[in-house]
């Protein structure tokens, strides 16, 4: 369908929110995205206020064939959640959120950020698995699994996500829950924006103290293969209490470190057990561990991810931080020392691990770590160098890895990858993609192909 002033008029008097043109004031702020390496500029921005205006986006979506993309947060890595020339529905607005102390559960419009969410959660002394950076949105968080401090305890993000209210390609909505349309939550849990555009969740809440032990121990770049053995020993027999990410960071004053940042919802005693173990395995410049309320711990590196910075990622599954990983990960570190740039292993295994394989469309339960290798500029001038390395040390680290985790998924990662990272449930979701979406309508995600058929 040929697009014209009268079908956008149209969309636009349907709407109870805004919808949003070129050089119409609110256009370029609508559109920016947390990843300042993209500078996408859709030709119709609908920012949508309730499930109805994202019904009538995505009718207009669909009967005119405009390239579709979804925004959240906006937290794309891969810059999907923007496009060129489409539209663009953005969820931001849709912020409700309710806490259902006695039943436990949270319900969640689409535009929450993670940190809401831990707020009114703990405003309770409850929690739920969420992330580690607390401006993340929670929908694209949620949809391609999620996990942080707590997932070690309680499960993925989308292992907690109870029902979900989604618009589909055909505009119509429904709810996806353990009673109505189960296999479509299944496919919820973990397959990403594949099916439709979800307007609401509603997750499980958990008891927990507002305070917990967590915090920062920062050693020196000098003997790091030994160091990062030691902590890869601590980690393999580590309580599911305990989270830590590892990361190998430059310094203000161009110097490397090895920060390793930590989060423990145990009890104090285990806690001062299991961090008294920790900090054994070198000597630390830094320690700040400590106790700290949760919603304190989940904004501890929202500084280091700042929106407009350009960011680039590759990232990997492993089972475990085996030596032959770390000789390549410092090797690529000493041979190449890029000062915007960086590598880091995310803790995961616990609860995440002793779901199955074929529970929720989450695959690759058994890694025990994410590996990541990422660059970072301020100016588009500057990217160059970081991708160079960012690209040139993954090909001798990604021989090591099985799937990825797709919320860190970098523009350029292919659809291999991608089957490779939903292993045997890839047939299930694409057979549910040509149940709700035989067009792909939704194809600006980590993407599932409809079944043929």
């Amino acid at each position: 369908m040929l697009l014209t002033p009268s079908h956008v008029a149209e969309l636009r008097m349907s709407l109870c929110g805004k919808l949003l043109l070129p050089g119409e004031g609110g256009y370029d702020i609508a559109r920016k995205l947390w990843n300042g390496a993209f500078d996408h500029k859709p030709a119709l921005i609908a920012r949508c206020v309730n499930a109805e205006d994202v019904a009538r986006a995505v009718e207009f979506a669909h009967a005119s064939g405009v390239v579709l993309s979804v925004r959240g947060g906006g937290h794309s890595f891969s810059g999907q959640s923007g496009c060129d020339g489409g539209l663009m529905i953005d969820l931001s607005e849709m912020r409700d959120l309710r806490v259902d102390q006695a039943a436990r559960k949270a319900h969640v419009s689409a535009g929450a950020l993670l940190g809401e969410i831990d707020r009114a959660a703990q405003a309770v002394s409850l929690v739920t698995s969420t992330g580690t950076v607390s401006h993340t949105g929670a929908a694209g968080l949620t949809l391609g699994g999620g996990f942080g401090r707590l997932a070690r305890k309680f499960g993925l993000t989308c292992d907690n996500l109870a029902a979900a209210e989604l618009v589909t390609a055909d505009g119509k909505r429904i709810r996806a829950s353990a009673h109505e349309n189960p296999e479509l939550l299944w496919g919820l849990r973990g397959g990403g924006g594949n099916f439709g555009v979800v307007t609401s969740f509603e997750y499980q809440l958990y008891p927990m103290p507002r305070n917990m032990i967590g915090g920062v121990l920062v050693f020196p770049f000098n003997e790091p293969r030994k160091l990062l053995r030691s902590f890869a020993d601590f980690a393999a027999t580590a309580s599911d209490d305990f989270f830590a990410m590892v990361d190998i960071v430059p310094t203000p004053e161009g110097h490397r470190v090895i920060a390793i940042e930590v989060c423990h919802c145990g009890s104090r005693a285990e806690a001062e057990r299991e961090l008294t173990a920790l900090r054994k395995i070198g000597t630390a410049v830094q320690d700040s561990l400590g106790s700290a309320p949760y919603t304190e711990l989940q904004t501890r590196i929202d500084k280091d991810y700042p929106a407009g910075r350009g960011y680039y990622l590759k990232s990997g599954l492993i089972q475990e931080i085996s030596n032959g990983l770390i000789d390549r990960v410092v090797d690529h570190l000493e041979a190449a020392p890029a000062p915007r740039c960086l590598a880091s292993f995310i803790q995961l295994g616990g609860a995440i691990s002793r779901v199955n394989q074929s529970a929720t469309a989450y695959w690759h339960r058994s890694a025990g770590h994410s590996v990541l290798l990422a660059g970072f500029w301020d100016q588009p001038s500057d990217a160059d160098t970081p991708r160079l390395w960012v690209k040139t040390g993954w090909k001798h680290l990604e021989p090591l890895t099985d799937g990825f985790y797709v919320n860190l998924m970098a523009e350029d990662d292919d659809e291999q990858r991608i089957r490779n990272t939903y292993g045997a449930n890839y047939e299930r979701l694409a057979a549910l993609k040509r149940k709700y979406d035989p067009a792909n309508l939704f194809r600006r995600n980590a993407n599932v192909r409809p079944a043929e058929g």
